[in-house]
């Protein structure tokens, strides 16, 4: 049987402290059970079972919810990793820099539905295409000072980037660009891409398959060597 000991000038949270510590309280009082008002809507009074039975379904509601989140997260998440390793297969049978560098705008373009697509190459090659997307900067960072804070941290910048960093990777375009990511690619120079959703990107996102992504353009690139 539950303590039955109380004391004077008791009160609110202290007797729902108490019946907490007592769930089987009102077990031994049933007529203070048939008493108490319980909440419910449009100021209705039920039986605590039914009251019971109301929490546990919003409860159950709720759990159900945040399942079917979840498994649209793991199912977005899988459809995303199928699509880096398609871009690695791709990396991995192209054939010269060029060749490369083309997988990485077609895949980054048509598989992940992305805008704009830019990538920065720190360094000169004879065979290299004249693109919209390709810029090239021989000198390296020193070419780009605004860069310079961003390469040394050496990590994905994700959302709505500053106007000079968006001037110098979109030119022209900079106007079709409300949120952007910036991948410091090793080695190699830097990724960016662009799109005219201001939502797509944000500095909340994951950043795990980006850096997949930048990864294997560095190890892809690292197996040409320029040519004059």
């Amino acid at each position: 049987m539950a303590d039955l000991s109380v004391k004077e000038g008791l009160d609110a949270m202290e007797v729902a402290s108490y019946l907490r510590r007592h769930p089987d309280f009102l077990s031994e009082f049933p007529d203070l059970a048939l008493a108490l008002v319980l909440p419910r809507e449009q100021g209705q009074a039920a039986s605590l079972a039914s009251y019971q039975l109301d929490v546990l379904r919003d409860k159950n509601r709720e759990l159900n919810r945040r399942l079917h989140e979840l498994i649209e997260i793991a199912h977005e998440n899988q459809l995303l990793m199928v699509r880096v390793h398609t871009l690695t297969l791709a990396l991995m049978r192209a054939t010269s820099l060029p060749e490369t560098l083309n997988a990485v705008v077609a895949a980054l373009t048509e598989d992940f539905n992305t805008d704009l697509v830019r990538i920065v190459l720190f360094r000169a090659d004879g065979d290299l295409p004249v693109a919209e997307w390709l810029l090239v900067e021989p000198d390296g960072p020193r070419a780009m000072p605004v860069f310079a804070e961003f390469l040394k941290r050496a990590e994905p910048l994700c959302g709505r980037l500053q106007q000079d960093k968006l001037d110098a990777l979109f030119g022209a375009r900079v106007g079709e660009v409300a949120s952007a990511v910036l991948l410091p690619v090793d080695g190699v120079g830097m990724l960016a891409v662009g799109s005219q959703d201001a939502n797509r990107f944000h500095p909340g996102m994951g950043t795990v398959f980006l850096k997949l992504i930048a990864e294997g353009v560095a190890s892809a690139v690292a197996r040409f060597a320029p040519k004059e």
